[in-house]
């Protein structure tokens, strides 16, 4: 014990300094005073090969000291000074008061095989009464965590806790789980590099390392690359409140600086430490997602050599079986019977005409009956009389110069009787009124209009989701993205690399159907080129620029999708979603093209459409959460929507909205309910329409009185609904016209639907979820489950990407014959 003596200014100020030499695992039950100040010697034993934890554990027992006590832990290469009672401040400068603190002291790095370090712990206060206080330094068990060996401990927010580890030799890649049973209090878990001191309160452990708040669970993927001194430190935190876990939100302070009751905020928590995957591991789970989807391109060559043969033996046959036919029973397409056909004048179209012509249908069905259902229309039309060519051949000249304005009105269908009217068999395009090369130019500029809102688009996504995984990776705030951290492979900069791959199917599968309709689209020009009269006359008219767009929209869905899981959150959900409104819209403008080659919709007022819809969600994500004003309005324009739709598909585009509206619908509701109770005109029609309006308004009804917070996908729920409604009617319209589905387009549909119904059962999984807070997201997380490298939602971006890819198959132009 020493005793030390100050002269200041001629004025003798006896300050007692009071040295101990201590014992670790002791408690010291001292009073200290401003005259007087202790000084407690520790040493122990440092070696280069073992690392022991020391931690200081003080506890203040005078209840009203009118000054804090001050401690200061000297280390040979580290200072370590806290103050008890313990203030630690939370939102809106709330205050909180502990007596009772626990730190845990870095090891400074040693040289020697074994050395002796001494340390001091100096305790003073400015307090002139005596404050009672105990001190206790210990030893800490199991500092050093080791391999897949689950360790236990307690924290409060005065007394957090942290703990070695190292790499093991062939370990590059290790994943540090935390658990508790117990949702709050809120916690942040900190990986650290070795270094003194060690930031390790609520009010600095997000100055340095990786971060993220935790309830019942955190995972944090190390790499060694990142760790020169191939150990790290995990450092686990109470924090003083529990808002930035999703907890209450509680009362402000009455007085500035009155000091808040914390209550009892212990938390008992689980380590471990456990190897992550491997090279390997990303190199099978590459070639996995490789395999898949590269195996579709193999099995479509093999179905477009079996179709190519099976199309030459057909027409080979059908080719010799009307050769014997025309041998037997003569020509059944007479001179004489052309000519009557192009004499007559009535309004039959010369369908049944004579009894000959009804002979010869009835052999080319049976001709074309061992037929596939979708090459009977082509065989019929093969086998139109060839004087007919002359026909089609001055039809073609006639339009060389026609503008698409010179078919728009009702009566011009009179100057086109020569061509409809006097042919004998009837094609489907014959009823397309308008020019096809002008729809297909108008078609065209869907892939073009798309293309450029792509690049537009993507260009300053990418650059913002590259600047979020920057922040990332320089702040370490791993809350700005919700990952599956049970499973987020990092590679590179990226931090969830798998859930990236898992999106190339989006873009392989696009480019194969790109592929498929590029082969189409040539086939049908040579055939054009060849004047071949299947191509000129038989099924609906070929346009494939819509087709383009749907397989543009789905490779950039996969794009949007993969920048999205760059960083997954609130703010770039959108990217995710922009492209699936983009795929419905276009899904249904085809189906609706199928059946109305001549009614298209404009390229430029179908996107500005989609661009409403884009808008009204991020409107959604911005001021739709429990905005009952915002739910109110979009739900009325909603419905007006659907109402407005529903009246222009009803009359095929026949109306006017003006300031007559309201007097023609009283005028119908007049003469067709009230002065006679006459059904509809269009029966199929009014059937589809009810039923895609008590679809839409029950959605609008659920939106207002549930207000979910996930606008978007709410939205994106209803143009998915729509669409579904519409292929259904269009599927059971197809069957009740006596058309057959082919059997490889019910078989895609088949498959499809299946495909479907596993990738939603994924989809549903929920591993994370940006509504919540990054904590309360966490909960949802699990490992993964496909190879050890993908989880459930990547399981969703495989199969979704199928199932979108087999959707637009269903109804490809190779399809449009049997239509």
């Amino acid at each position: 014990m020493r005793f030390l003596g100050l002269h200041l200014f001629d004025l003798t100020v006896i300050l007692v300094v009071i040295q101990r030499d201590a014992q670790f695992d002791v408690t010291y039950d001292d009073t200290v005073t401003s005259d007087n100040q202790t000084i407690y010697s520790y040493n122990h034993t440092v070696s280069r090969n073992k690392t022991e934890g020391v931690r200081v554990s003080v506890e203040l027992l005078s209840e009203s000291a009118q000054s804090p006590v001050l401690f200061v832990v000297r280390q040979k290469q580290a200072v370590l000074s806290f103050q008890v009672p313990l203030i630690l401040r939370g939102l809106y400068q709330r205050k909180y008061q502990y007596t009772q603190v626990g730190r845990t002291l870095c090891q400074p790095p040693t040289k020697a095989e074994a050395e002796t370090q001494f340390f001091y712990v100096d305790v003073s206060t400015l307090s002139s009464a005596g404050v009672h206080y105990q001190l206790r330094v210990s030893r800490v068990d199991s500092f050093t965590l080791q391999t897949d060996k689950k360790f236990s401990f307690n924290a409060t927010p005065s007394q957090p806790q942290f703990f070695k580890y190292m790499f093991p030799d062939g370990v590059d890649t290790v994943i540090v789980k935390v658990n508790s049973q117990k949702n709050f209090p809120c916690s942040v878990m900190s990986i650290q590099d070795i270094q003194c001191p060690v930031y390790d309160l609520d009010n600095n452990v997000a100055f340095i390392g990786m971060y993220q708040t935790m309830t019942t669970t955190a995972a944090i993927t190390v790499q060694r690359k990142d760790f020169p001194s191939n150990s790290f430190y995990v450092v686990v935190v109470v924090k003083t409140e529990d808002e930035a876990c999703g907890g209450p939100l509680r009362f402000y302070p009455l007085l500035p600086d009155q000091l808040l009751d914390p209550g009892n905020r212990s938390k008992t928590l689980d380590v471990i430490v456990s190897p992550a995957i491997n090279s390997e591991v990303y190199v099978m789970g590459m070639l996995f997602c490789l395999g898949i989807f590269l195996s579709f391109y193999l099995l479509t060559f093999l179905v477009a050599c079996v179709e190519n043969k099976r199309y030459d033996t057909v027409f080979e046959e059908a080719a010799l079986n009307l050769k014997h036919d025309a041998t037997d029973n003569g020509s059944t397409l007479s001179s004489e019977a052309v000519t009557d056909s192009l004499a007559s004048t009535d309004g039959n179209y010369g369908y049944m005409g004579t009894h000959t012509h009804t002979h010869t249908i009835f052999i080319h069905v049976h001709v074309a009956s061992s037929l596939p259902s979708h090459w009977l229309s082509d065989v019929l039309c093969f086998l139109i009389d060839r004087s007919l060519e002359s026909v089609a051949r001055s039809r073609q000249e006639s339009l060389s110069s026609v503008e698409e304005d010179d078919y728009d009105t009702l009566v011009d269908i009179d100057s086109d009787k020569n061509i409809v009217r006097t042919k004998k068999f009837l094609c489907v395009s014959d009823l397309a009124r308008k020019d096809k090369r002008i729809l297909s130019k108008k078609y065209q500029i869907y892939f073009w209009n798309i293309a450029t809102i792509a690049v537009f688009y993507a260009l300053p996504v990418i650059q913002l989701v590259i600047t979020y995984q920057t922040v990332v990776n320089v702040t370490g705030n791993q809350d700005i993205c919700y990952y599956n951290f049970l499973c987020a492979h990092p590679l590179g900069a990226l931090s969830s690399f798998n859930n990236i791959l898992s999106n190339l199917g989006y873009v392989l599968l696009g480019l194969l159907f790109l592929l498929i309709v590029l082969q189409r689209d040539i086939l049908h020009n040579r055939a054009l080129e060849r004047n071949e009269s299947t191509a000129l006359e038989c099924g609906i008219p070929k346009h494939f620029g819509l087709y383009y767009a749907m397989g543009t929209a789905l490779m950039m869905e996969g794009l949007l999708s993969a920048c999205y899981h760059v960083c997954p959150n609130y703010t770039n959900f959108q990217f995710d979603t922009s492209f699936m409104y983009m795929i419905a819209g276009l899904c249904m403008l085809k189906l609706y093209q199928k059946r109305h080659p001549d009614i298209n919709a404009s390229a430029y007022s179908a996107y500005a459409c989609l661009a409403a819809v884009i808008f009204f969600s991020v409107l959604g994500v911005v001021f739709g959460k429990g905005n009952t004003v915002f739910w109110i309005v979009f739900s009325v324009i909603h419905i007006l929507a659907t109402l407005l739709l529903s009246t222009q598909l009803y009359y095929m585009g026949r109306w006017r909205l003006d300031s007559g509206i309201l007097r023609r619908m009283l005028n119908v509701i007049y003469t067709d309910c009230i002065r006679q109770c006459s059904g509809p005109m269009y029966i199929d029609r009014m059937v589809l329409l009810v039923m895609g309006n008590i679809v839409n308004w029950s959605l609008s009804a659920y939106g207002l009185i549930k207000r979910p917070n996930d606008f978007a996908s709410y939205l994106l729920a209803i143009a998915i609904c729509n669409l579904l409604l519409y292929f259904a009617f269009y599927i059971i319209m197809k069957l009740r016209s006596g058309e057959r589905i082919q059997c490889l387009a019910l078989v895609c549909i088949l498959f499809t639907a299946v495909v479907w119904g596993f990738a939603l059962f994924f989809f549903f999984q929920g591993l994370s979820t940006w509504q919540k807070t990054p904590a309360e997201s966490r909960e949802h997380n699990r490992e993964c489950i496909l190879l050890s490298f993908f989880d459930d939602h990547d399981i969703w971006h495989f199969l979704s990407s199928i199932a979108m890819f087999g959707s637009f198959l269903v109804s490809p132009e190779h399809q449009s014959n049997s239509d």
